[in-house]
Parts: C-alpha cells; structure tokens; sequence
C-alpha cells in the first residue's frame, strides 16, 4: 500500500538524537499509512546504524528510506540534505501525498502526524508548533525561562497582526512557527515550488515562499506541535541552535536580548493588509522580501503570570 504520507528527515551527526525520533514515530497514533524518508548526509558517525536499530527495536510499523550523501564542501548545508529528504519523500508518496519535514533532535508527540494529516488539502502549508523538549528543562532552566517570555512577546504581535490584517485561511487561534521542524505540503505542491532551495541556512523558510509564489496557502493551527531540542551545538548556522546559544549568553551576563516594538509590527501589518490588495502574491513577497529590518529598540519584555 503507498503510503498516505512521508516524514523527511535530514541527519547529519544525529547518532545521538536520531533514536528519541524514531522512537517518537513508532507512537504515532494515526492509522494511515505513512513512511519515513531519512537523508544521511556528510556523517562521521553511526547515525544510520542508530536509525535502523531504533525502527527494529521499537518495532516501527513504517517504512523507513534511507540514502546516504556525501555533498561537496559547497553543497553540504541543510537545503541540501532536506532536499534530498523531501525529493525522496515525494518519490514515496506520489501525487496527493502529503510531505511533512521534520529534524532529527525534535520529538513530535504522538498524535503529529494526524493531526498534520487532518488539516491536509492539496494548496495547504502547514506550520507547526515548536516547543522546547521538556526532558532537557533541568539542563537549561535559563533558556526555558526566556524562551517564556519570548512566546507572550510573539503572541503579542500575532494579537496585532489578527486586530489589523487578519488572513481568513489562518485566522486565531493560532501560532507563528513555520520552520523545517514541522512543516508540511503536498508532494504535488512541492513539485510546483521546486523543492527545495539549495541554502546553507533559511531554507525551510525560503520553501515556504516559494510554496506561496506557487498558490500554497499557510496555515498554523494551534493541534500541529512538536518538541525540539535546546542543544547549542546544532548543524546549521544560524539555526535554532545559534539562538539557544545566545539565550545562555544573555542569561550568563544578565542581558536581556533586544526586540522590536509592537509599534513596528502595528506598521508592518497595515503595510501587509495594502500590500495583499495591490499585489500579485509573486509581487508581494518580493517587495516584503525588500523591506528594511525592524530595528531592536525595545527590551524583551518580562513575561507576566496570571494570578
């Protein structure tokens, strides 16, 4: 039976990682077929090995893929490795499948896959929901605790941007995550945005747009989660682990990091709103794509518990 849907993983070093994710997978919850396409890429260590072993030992009742790549210096970055992951996810799959990226240190819950599954329609994105791994809270209580206050700062500027430009295909409630984590599309929608681009960093980002220059819609319902690790140590620079890193240093030093304002975010969503009625979607995220950087002129605020 082909599978319904393929979860594409890249791994490059993940010996130590990758079994929490098999393991993860082998508790999906959901009844539809679905297969697992790994890319293990410019490894030095037994990362395959620890894959194979963890489908046998928690005896996974998916189809695990595997390829091995050895990408030259220029190409050995994550769009590549995830590329090749999707590429073969596509191959699974076929036309009307759904492909859904994930890493290899993230810990999806049981029931991911369906629910990525039960908000599937072909010219879909779906984004969702990272959290850091409760398991390692006792390792980097700092880092969870800013990331707390970084969480209310986004849900602040999510409330604006709902308040002036609401979308009525991702309408609240809703998060803001839309990163190779957990992202999922289409096989055919893939195809149309061309895989994808060949980035060092950015590139699940980068998909992203060009899945919507292709006529995907993105959406972030609030049921797609999945954990992933705070390491700060990852594969790709300036990934999630470069932020990890610079949450100990501020935590080290007493710093609190820098944000933009709400007022920036008020501006750029009223821009947004009359940028969408003037534009084509290709036009509209060139232009977006153009604008200058909000500048950091507001401290992260503190994060406020209801008593």
């Amino acid at each position: 039976m082909t599978p319904k849907a393929c979860v594409c993983v890249p791994a490059r070093n993940e010996a130590e990682h990758i079994g929490r994710l098999i393991e993860a997978l082998t508790q999906q919850t959901t009844q539809t077929p679905f297969a697992v396409a790994l890319c293990v890429n410019n490894t030095k260590d037994t990362t395959r090995a620890a894959a194979v072993d963890a489908a046998l030992r928690f005896r996974a009742p998916f189809m695990l893929e595997i390829i091995e790549r050895n990408f030259e210096p220029a190409l050995a970055h994550a769009g590549s490795a995830r590329r090749a992951a999707m590429d073969l996810g596509a191959e699974i799959v076929g036309s009307g499948g759904l492909l859904i990226s994930t890493d290899a240190d993230c810990r999806p819950p049981a029931d991911w896959v369906e629910a990525n599954l039960a908000h599937f329609i072909p010219d879909r994105i779906i984004g969702g929901r990272i959290e850091l791994d409760e398991l390692e809270a006792a390792e980097a209580p700092a880092i969870f605790a800013l990331r707390g206050r970084f969480d209310a700062y986004w849900q602040a500027v999510r409330a604006i941007e709902d308040a002036i430009d609401p979308v009525e295909w991702d309408m609240p409630p809703r998060h803001g995550d839309h990163t190779g984590a957990s992202l999922a599309l289409s096989a055919d929608l893939y195809l149309r945005a061309g895989g994808v681009p060949l980035l060092p960093t950015g590139e699940d980002r980068a998909l992203v747009e060009a899945a919507f220059e292709a006529g995907g819609k993105l959406i972030h319902p609030n049921a797609v989660w999945t954990r992933a690790s705070s390491r700060t140590v990852g594969r790709a620079d300036g990934g999630m682990a470069a932020d990890m890193q610079r949450w100990i240093d501020c935590a080290a030093f007493g710093d609190i990091p820098s944000v933009p304002s709400l007022s920036h975010w008020e501006e750029r969503a009223r821009w947004r709103l009359q940028a969408r009625r003037d534009m084509s979607a290709e036009a509209y995220i060139k232009a977006e794509r153009a604008l200058p950087p909000m500048p950091c002129d507001m401290p992260l605020p503190e994060l406020v518990v209801a008593p």
